[in-house]
């Protein structure tokens, strides 16, 4: 009970504290989030671009079980794999800062996204494919030619919806030390500067919803039938 109302008393002092929101902290706050930016975006596109032919080597209706087994169980073990802790370990591989963090991003992009492509993929109408056999396509042909195309909706679709995850996620992998607006949400918490803090943590928020709003409106407005897998946590 004595610790209890301790934590009660200290919280309210750490309230009082937070507010109001200092403006000072607005300059730094949009360099970092520009820097949290960065990192989503150029971390998205390589895992897209990596999760692509990873994706097609997994599609058990191209390629026989030996590969696709293989490539599915690394593609496992990469998704198991939580960003924060492939931030750690790119931390020590690159050192501090937001090279770390987009390499993470990258690797959990690629994890998720090979994933959801190798099912969309083998969702494909198979009457699309033995056409194109018919007429002597080799495997990549087929990848290029009929499953790709079919399934474009789904792979911009869960492009769009990684970018917005991977903004949401690397606001927290400073933290870590890797880089964007979650480090100097940690330099502030070091320093007690609890109002600079809230600033941070308020543009992050406004950040967050612009983005779910944008991404909403594209996969409304260009992809209007396609329902987006969400992530678990």
């Amino acid at each position: 009970m004595p610790r209890l109302s301790k934590g009660l008393s200290n919280m309210v002092v750490l309230v009082y504290e937070l507010f109001p929101p200092s403006p000072a902290a607005i300059p730094s706050a949009l360099e970092a989030l520009a820097e949290t930016v960065q990192m989503a975006f150029v971390g998205t596109v390589i895992g897209f671009f990596l999760s692509l032919p990873a994706a097609t080597l997994a599609l058990r209706t191209i390629f026989p079980p030996y590969i696709t087994t293989v490539v599915r169980a690394l593609l496992g073990l990469v998704r198991t794999i939580p960003a924060l802790f492939w931030a750690v370990i790119f931390v020590i591989a690159v050192g501090l800062g937001p090279l770390a963090g987009t390499l993470a991003l990258s690797v959990y992009s690629l994890g998720y996204l090979s994933k959801l492509y190798y099912e969309a993929f083998e969702a494909v109408d198979q009457d699309v494919l033995d056409a194109l056999r018919c007429t002597g396509a080799p495997r990549l042909a087929i990848v290029r030619y009929g499953i790709i195309p079919e399934s474009m909706n789904t792979i911009i679709s869960q492009l769009l919806f990684m970018l917005e995850y991977n903004i949401r996620s690397s606001t927290v992998l400073g933290f870590v030390g890797a880089g964007g607006v979650g480090l100097l949400m940690v330099s502030y918490i070091e320093t007690l500067q609890y109002s600079s803090l809230t600033t941070v943590v308020a543009m992050t928020l406004v950040l967050v919803i612009l983005i779910d709003f944008v991404s909403g409106y594209v996969r409304r407005r260009f992809l209007p039938a396609v329902r987006v897998v969400k992530l678990k946590r």
